[in-house]
């Protein structure tokens, strides 16, 4: 739980916390438009506590010294002035950052110590199926797991071979956990997730063969994708006639996405993978929001994302449609014609006000002829900007 009087800040935190846990569930509060938290304010069903400087009348460190005096209160994590920090950690901080300089690296490293030293004494084990601390795998009737590929706070992700076929494939596995609050979030939007995809048959969306539910776990079983991501592709160098063929791929598996009325919202290389014949496929549809969705599930004026492909409105917790999409693809395609970010800062705020306020980026001399339509997918205004993925394959 986020707590600070600043919009701005909290999607900043937001941000920090979800490029590290997609899973996480985020709740928000502004105690200068909706009030002080009432003393009896438990903090129950929250792992942390961030608590920002900027609470309104009330001194933060009074506040911080009320929340981290009751008995099982989570452990609260304080943003303030350098000035702040001696008594705020005497007071009974777990930890301290200075409001502005906060180092991603930093922040997430003290935030894992912290929820591995509670779960750890709170004994809740693993919070897979079986004990995947020790190497054993889930236990997913009809599969045969090889290896695990990553993992999150409620999920883990497992390359896998279907025992009737021996094909293979990928299984995210998500497990609902009794008596952590939170899980319940994260288990309605894994199955959202499923949800958003499932019925789309596109040669470019990665393929989902099988939803599974149990009565303390999920999985989706997909595609496998073997061939790396665009990520590893930009950095091996990609010639201008592929990363048009991909921006047209992309652009497609968009369109039909925004035709079912989903926002991907989290569009970047590392979620846009090929597959051995070359050929695109996106996935990871964790930040996918129907636009119909009840605000309540994902969170509302929060940032989700990645900040290097993170549109104007996007970045400043503002509302947003498929012409967010559109931009964030606008900054992929300047990274493969280029090989490099356009727009880079020392923090992640840095870049979320250099995609507002700094200029289109131009391109080289021998690939101007795409400048038009850079221009048109990058404009800072949504109203200036191609109003659909759709219009990019149509102009390509």
């Amino acid at each position: 739980m986020i707590v600070d009087g600043q919009a701005d800040f909290r999607s900043l935190l937001s941000h920090h916390i979800t490029t590290h846990w997609s899973d996480a569930i985020i709740s928000s509060y502004d105690p200068v438009a909706a009030g002080q938290l009432p003393a009896e304010f438990s903090g129950a069903g929250n792992d942390i506590i961030l608590l920002g400087n900027q609470i309104g009348e009330r001194d933060s460190l009074d506040a911080l010294q009320q929340f981290v005096g009751r008995l099982g209160f989570p452990p609260v994590i304080f943003f303030g002035a350098e000035a702040e920090k001696s008594r705020a950690l005497k007071l009974g901080a777990e930890l301290f950052f200075p409001r502005d300089a906060i180092r991603h690296n930093a922040l997430v490293v003290g935030m894992s110590d912290i929820l591995k030293s509670h779960r750890a004494s709170a004994n809740t084990g693993s919070l897979f199926v079986g004990d995947d601390r020790a190497g054993i795998h889930p236990l997913i009737r009809g599969y045969t797991m090889i290896r695990k590929l990553s993992a999150s706070s409620h999920s883990a992700v497992y390359l896998a071979r279907k025992d009737s076929s021996a094909q293979q494939i990928v299984l995210k596995v998500l497990r609902q956990v009794p008596d952590v609050a939170d899980s319940i979030g994260a288990f309605d939007r894994f199955l959202q997730e499923y949800e958003l995809i499932a019925d789309i048959d596109h040669p470019n969306i990665v393929r989902i063969y099988d939803l599974g539910v149990g009565d303390d776990h999920a999985h989706i079983a997909m595609e496998y994708l073997d061939a790396g991501d665009l990520k590893q592709r930009i950095a091996e160098g990609i010639r201008e006639r592929d990363a048009v063929r991909y921006l047209q791929q992309i652009a497609s598996a968009l369109a039909e996405v925004h035709n079912v009325g989903i926002l991907h919202r989290d569009l970047k290389p590392g979620n846009i993978m090929l597959r051995s014949d070359d050929t695109i496929a996106l996935i990871d549809f964790g930040l996918a929001k129907r636009m119909r969705i009840a605000m309540e599930i994902t969170g509302s004026g929060e940032i989700f994302g990645t900040p290097y492909y993170m549109s104007p409105e996007q970045g400043h917790g503002n509302g947003i449609d498929p012409r967010s999409d559109v931009y964030s693809l606008g900054i992929i395609f300047y990274e493969m014609l280029t090989g490099e970010k356009p727009y880079r800062g020392d923090s992640a705020m840095g870049i979320i006000y250099r995609h507002a306020q700094a200029p289109v980026p131009l391109l080289p001399a021998s690939l101007s002829r795409y400048q038009a339509l850079l221009n048109m997918m990058l404009a800072k205004r949504p109203e200036h900007r191609l109003g659909s993925a759709a219009e990019v394959a149509r102009w390509l």
